[in-house]
């Protein structure tokens, strides 16, 4: 597997961030978002990449594994909350700005032409890879996220300004005109919502249960689904969802 490793200086956060491609820049372009307060690189130190080898191997698909500040917004309890979620839209903007044009840039030449990127995430890589294809996706081709949650409930409590708002699709999604363009573009989209329903799933299935609500109250076609009670908040289930899925994503 071809593997590049990448430094870049981001305008929006004030710093160098980094990223991991694996793959030789053909097929769809995925971008993967680590888990809570994770790194770019746990693509790899988590084994992730030996599930989707078969796929990167064979030019089906290229996975791109960014960085996340987690640290400094969603996880940062205790902090001062508008400060949080100020920090997570400048990663937001950070992200749609100068990391998709970079996945662009690699993917179209490889590929010679342009493609929207699918976002892949478990955990709190899921809720951000659902959010920044709910709220972008004329960037982006779908998602594929894993035991995630779409609300702010269990960071942000009963807070909830403008920007907070803006980031949990439970919210902005039910709020949405059911004749707003991207409508369309949701339903010609790759959408797929999994989770557990085993240890320490229970509020990210109440989450999950709600954003299925939300969807079918506007006519958005993704599918919503639940494994059994089994099924542990935990990589080895996550490993069992990828391969189940995504030759499915990749068809």
């Amino acid at each position: 597997m071809e593997i590049q490793y990448h430094k870049h200086y981001s305008s929006h956060l004030g710093r160098d961030m980094e990223f991991k491609v694996y793959g030789s820049g053909k097929g769809m372009p995925v971008m993967f978002i680590p888990c809570q307060s994770g790194r770019f690189f746990d693509f790899e130190n988590f084994k992730m990449t030996d599930y989707w080898a078969k796929w990167i191997d064979a030019d089906k698909c290229t996975v791109y594994s960014i960085d996340c500040i987690d640290d400094e917004a969603w996880a940062a309890k205790g902090a001062d909350n508008r400060w949080r979620i100020e920090n997570h839209e400048r990663w937001y903007n950070y992200v749609v700005n100068e990391m998709v044009p970079a996945i662009k840039h690699i993917s179209g030449t490889a590929n010679g032409h342009d493609r929207r990127i699918l976002t892949f995430g478990c955990s709190m890589g899921a809720m951000h890879a659902a959010n920044l294809f709910f709220r972008r996706p004329d960037l982006f081709e779908g998602c594929f996220a894993i035991s995630g949650l779409y609300d702010s409930k269990e960071f942000f409590g009963d807070y909830c300004d403008n920007l907070v708002y803006n980031n949990c699709p439970n919210y902005y999604l039910a709020n949405m005109p059911g004749d707003h363009y991207y409508m369309d573009l949701y339903n010609n989209s790759k959408i797929l919502i999994v989770v557990g329903q085993g240890a320490w799933e229970g509020p990210l299935v109440e989450s999950t249960r709600w954003l299925e609500s939300v969807m079918r109250n506007k006519g958005i076609h993704g599918r919503v689904e639940y494994w059994g009670l089994d099924v542990a908040h935990d990589w080895p289930w996550w490993y069992k969802m990828v391969d189940h899925y995504v030759p499915q994503l990749l068809g």
